[in-house]
């Protein structure tokens, strides 16, 4: 699919991140004929934290721009399993979606948004200062200006001055992500299928993206970081020792990260509430507007959906206020809900009801999954609103 540019409008847009919502604003902003200014804080295509599941939705808005997904070479997975201590069950996906690293996505999106027509810049760090007027940014090597509207897409990593402002205390969990090269045996045990297997102090998600490789994200509690020495060799060590399934996956793996990438206290359950004191021209995307638990919903098809709903919602003049309360309105219930099956899954009881209910009723795992997507009545009314403005 080819999309022209539209150059008829001069128009200034800067965005603060590279990943999958910034690039997709990029790539919608350019399309629609906007001067875009993106800044990236790497200087080089790089992993992200994300269990790198490509639901049908967000495939749907990023075909919907011009890439072409397929190309990418992402592995299809079309089975759900839920895995606790030696007990399995196992459902089809109301839909087949990809295992598709950050890396590889990520960067091919901000290519296409390069070629579309928006001025991609790496390695630059943004400073964001609050002023009498509203905010202005501060740019490595570049300059200091308000710009007319800002897009903060930079992840669940917060800014200096626009940090996100949780209703609840975030909780005391770390999550880790990296690859292993599983054995043959286990690798096409693996195929089609997105693995979340619960235990005591948390749970993980195993799957397989391109290349083979299978991507491992896991949250556990702080306290069990703690118990485990306070690194991930000594983590991994006792999650083997005492869950089975993991440890069968894992044996003959070879790791393909030097280490794993980590992050603590993420806000899960976040949903920016708009503010009569919000800036009208500052929109956040992504994991700065919505964060939903880690296996239990579709953070990349939100983050896409935010994406397309802000350049919607700048086109039409209507702005960043109308936006954030139409992506509560499309988004909280899915977090909610999702919120709910997080806390369901990490208690004691929940989770030794999870398999007993899960294998009673395998079209409960599908009804799960479907409700914590982002719905597609709400995906075609956001795709229509951008043709029409």
């Amino acid at each position: 699919m080819t999309v022209k540019a539209n150059r008829s409008i001069d128009n200034e847009v800067v965005i603060i991140g590279g990943g999958l919502a910034g690039g997709a604003a990029a790539t919608m902003m350019a399309q629609a004929g906007c001067r875009v200014l993106l800044f990236e804080r790497e200087s080089a295509p790089s992993h992200k934290i994300c269990g790198e599941f490509l639901s049908a939705e967000a495939k749907q808005y990023l075909v919907r721009i011009g890439l072409d997904v397929d190309a990418l070479g992402g592995h299809v997975i079309s089975r759900l399993r839920l895995v606790r201590g030696a007990s399995m069950v196992e459902a089809p996906l109301p839909f087949h979606g990809l295992g598709l690293s950050r890396r590889v996505l990520d960067n091919a999106l901000l290519e296409h948004a390069i070629d579309c027509g928006a001025d991609v810049r790496r390695s630059r760090d943004v400073r964001v200062l609050k002023t009498a007027s509203g905010v202005e940014i501060d740019v490595e090597k570049f300059g200091r200006w308000a710009p007319n509207t800002l897009l903060l897409a930079n992840g669940k990593h917060d800014l200096r001055g626009l940090r996100r402002e949780p209703v609840k205390p975030v909780e005391d969990l770390v999550g880790f992500k990296t690859y292993f090269r599983l054995d043959a045996t286990q690798t096409q045990a693996l195929r089609e299928s997105v693995e979340v297997i619960v235990f005591p102090c948390g749970y993980a998600g195993l799957q397989l993206v391109e290349s083979g490789r299978a991507n491992l994200c896991l949250l556990v509690d702080r306290a069990q970081l703690q118990r485990s020495g306070g690194t991930w060799d000594g983590l991994l060590r006792d999650l083997l020792r005492d869950c089975a399934h993991l440890r069968q996956r894992l044996t003959g793996a070879t790791p393909l990260l030097d280490r794993p990438l980590a992050i603590y206290r993420v806000p899960y359950g976040f949903v920016h509430a708009s503010k009569e004191s919000d800036l009208p021209h500052v929109y956040r995307l992504g994991d700065q507007a919505a964060v939903i638990a880690s296996f239990s919903g579709d953070g990349m098809a939100i983050a896409l959906h935010s994406a397309a709903l802000a350049v919607q919602s700048h086109r039409s003049r209507r702005g960043a206020h109308y936006y954030h309360q139409r992506l509560s309105a499309d988004v909280a219930a899915q977090l909610a809900r999702a919120s709910a099956l997080y806390r369901l899954g990490r208690s004691a009881p929940g989770q030794a009801m999870l398999i007993p209910v899960a294998r009673a009723w395998p079209r409960g795992l599908q009804l799960a999954a479907a409700l914590t997507r982002v719905s597609p009545r709400a995906v075609t009314r956001v795709q229509r609103a951008l043709v029409q403005v």
